[in-house]
């Protein structure tokens, strides 16, 4: 049954119109992520749904007695709240029925009414599915699994992230029949934005998402809706990797009919450049139509950043060398002891709890931040570009134009182009070179600041959340510009996605100090902190004195030999060719034309990838093997 309907929905900005005759459904229970380009108006469609904007054209129904939470980008609370006022107003219909039941119990006699009994079984039955008896035991709970501390706190005295983490308790707690969430991971680090996955996926209700998480999407949605600017809503059934498929085929489609109708029009052309002779033997039906045609814009590929990296000096084999480095914030040591080495061509992801200290850590490595004790040393030809999630480097009140660089022509390889032109190839047109800085939206701002970084000929590139605010198709293009960079990349970022298909190795910020570094994208840092996490098996059957004998002293333990240090030397490496191996045969098998045009070949690269998929998992079980008999 259709929970939400919006009909004939149109809406203008001035001269700019972001919508005409939409139409857009959601059924009970369904889950649905909303894509498109920056720009395209998702945000906003959001906005338009939940009736916090009001179109210029058209109706919404939502089906009766239904509730709907919205959750934008950027949480609003009451002035002056505190979490608890937060949390305890989210929860109002928990205690509403809470309240009911008391006085009906209360005023219950030796025989009740059947009426007050069957209220009391429904508003039992109520208070069971809106949390529980303990109105405050789930809202704490939430809470405690967020990181959130404090109940009585201010809302005015939390960070970003723990208002964000704040709000989407009190979405979840409200338990709607459509939640409505904009980017709910911005902010939040990997490990809560996994959490929040998993309670989302229990979440009962219908689901309507606008995220950049791609993981997300795929684990979470059943159809996708493109917002694609000027055309209105196109919907894919199944999650993002399913679209991906679907929408490859859509424009492999399109792009051979509109090979095929350039063909056609370039026939008539030059038959109707012979004259009027010739175009007698035509008739006039057949003219008009090739006259219209010619007029028509065809099939074009969406437009897409072409972000560049100008060209910058060849590395020195050691990029970036720390030893020994502590560094505090006034009593609070945020790193101990910490022992990293950069390599020319490592691209290396930092994980870890908001608040770890993985900010400070790529600081603390670029020279920015002197430590407190231990060395820092950069190797003599280390170019740095740092890319801040503040975007400080951006001043808003410069013009586009003017704070991407300060010359009038930018130097990428060995060609000299005008910088209009590279922003325009940035989906800056000239019109729009000219706004300032503050009036760009959040991706517009990051797409410039990574614009300006790359034209500094650096060698290492320091990324901290340059993830935030992108829309797919600019992840998409960073991602291969990252793989194909030649020098050394440090990355921060909470979008498993992008670690998975760039990083080479995780640096992971524990938060107490320490900071461990695993072979690998993040998937197989998931796996790794998770076996060595995972107890020990022990034999069901063997008596609990035996389970200690059998366990070696630490003195009593066989050391490596010769042989297996060289093996666990090489397992770095070793496992990151298993994984380039593996990635490679996925990306040749997601093509979903090669299915049509050598299904033969298709089978037989899913059989190596099997193959590939069980060497990766042998490398893991060896490495883990061996890391354990070294220790």
């Amino acid at each position: 049954m259709t929970l939400l309907r919006a009909a004939d929905l149109s809406l203008a900005f001035g001269n700019r119109t972001l919508f005409e005759g939409l139409t857009f459904t959601i059924e009970e229970g369904e889950r649905v992520g909303l894509v498109g380009v920056n720009g395209s108006g998702k945000s906003t469609l959001m906005k338009v749904l939940a009736g916090a904007v009001k179109p210029d054209r058209g109706e919404l129904q939502l089906q009766r007695g239904k509730a709907v939470t919205y959750l934008p980008q950027e949480p609003v609370f009451a002035p002056g709240a505190s979490i608890e006022s937060e949390l305890t107003v989210a929860q109002a219909a928990l205690g509403d029925a809470l309240q009911e039941h008391a006085k009906i119990s209360e005023e219950l006699g030796a025989e009740p009414e059947p009426r007050a009994l069957t209220r009391l079984a429904q508003l039992a039955e109520k208070i069971e599915r809106l949390g529980g008896w303990d109105t405050s035991h789930r809202a704490r709970a939430l809470l405690d699994k967020l990181g959130i501390k404090d109940w009585d706190r201010p809302i005015s005295e939390l960070s970003g992230g723990n208002r964000k983490r704040v709000a989407i308790a009190r979405a979840l707690l409200q338990q709607p029949d459509l939640l409505m969430l904009d980017e709910p991971t911005n902010h939040l680090d990997a490990d809560t934005v996994e959490w929040l996955e998993d309670a989302l996926d229990a979440q009962p209700g219908a689901l309507l998402l606008v995220t950049h998480d791609r993981y997300f999407l795929d684990d979470l949605v059943d159809r996708i809706v493109e917002v694609q600017p000027g055309k209105g809503l196109v919907s894919y059934p199944g999650n993002y990797s399913m679209y991906v498929e679907q929408k490859l085929v859509a424009e492999e489609t399109a792009a051979t009919a509109q090979h095929k109708r350039e063909r056609w029009i370039a026939q008539e052309v030059a038959w109707l450049r012979k004259g009027a002779e010739a175009r007698r033997t035509k008739s006039k039906a057949r003219i008009d139509r090739a006259l219209k045609l010619m007029g028509e814009k065809g099939f074009q590929r969406p437009s897409v950043a072409a972000l560049q990296v100008a060209s910058a000096p060849r590395l020195s084999a050691t990029v970036i060398e720390a030893e020994h480095v502590h560094q505090r914030y006034g009593e609070r040591e945020v790193l101990t002891d910490v022992s990293v080495q950069v390599m020319g061509g490592e691209r290396l992801g930092i994980v870890g709890p908001n608040g770890a200290g993985k900010t400070t850590l790529l600081r603390t490595l670029i020279g920015e931040m002197p430590p407190a004790s231990g060395t820092v040393k950069l190797g003599p030809k280390t170019r740095i570009a740092y890319y801040d999630q503040q975007r400080a480097q951006l001043d808003p009140e410069l013009t586009v134009y003017e704070a991407a660089s300060n010359e009038d022509y930018v130097q990428l390889g060995d060609r000299r182009i005008a910088l209009r032109d590279y922003l325009d190839d940035l989906l800056f047109p000239v019109p729009m070179q000219r706004m300032q800085v503050k009036a760009l939206s959040g991706g517009e701002r990051n797409r410039l600041l990574l614009a300006k970084l790359f034209l500094q000929g650096a060698n290492v590139l320091v990324l901290d959340e340059p993830t935030n605010d992108l829309d797919i198709v600019t992840l998409n293009v960073l991602e291969r510009l990252l793989l194909e960079f030649t020098g050394a990349v440090l990355l921060v970022t909470h979008d498993r996605y992008f670690l998975d298909k760039v990083a080479s190795a995780i640096l992971a910020v524990e938060g107490d100090g320490r900071v461990i570094r695993y072979p690998g994208n993040y998937s197989m840092y998931r796996s790794l902190r998770a076996r060595s996490a995972a107890p020990a098996p022990v034999a069901a059957s063997a008596p609990v004195s035996a389970q200690v004998a059998a366990s070696p002293a630490p003195s009593a333990r066989k050391k490596l030999g010769y042989m297996e240090q060289r093996e666990l030397d090489g397992m770095e490496v070793a496992i990151e060719q298993a994984e380039s191996r593996k990635a490679a045969l996925e990306a040749e098998l997601a093509d979903g034309a090669l299915w049509v045009s050598d299904a033969a070949r298709a089978q037989t690269l899913q059989g190596e990838l099997a193959a590939a998929n069980a060497e990766v998992e042998r490398l893991y079980a060896r490495w883990q093997e061996l890391q354990s008999k070294a220790q």
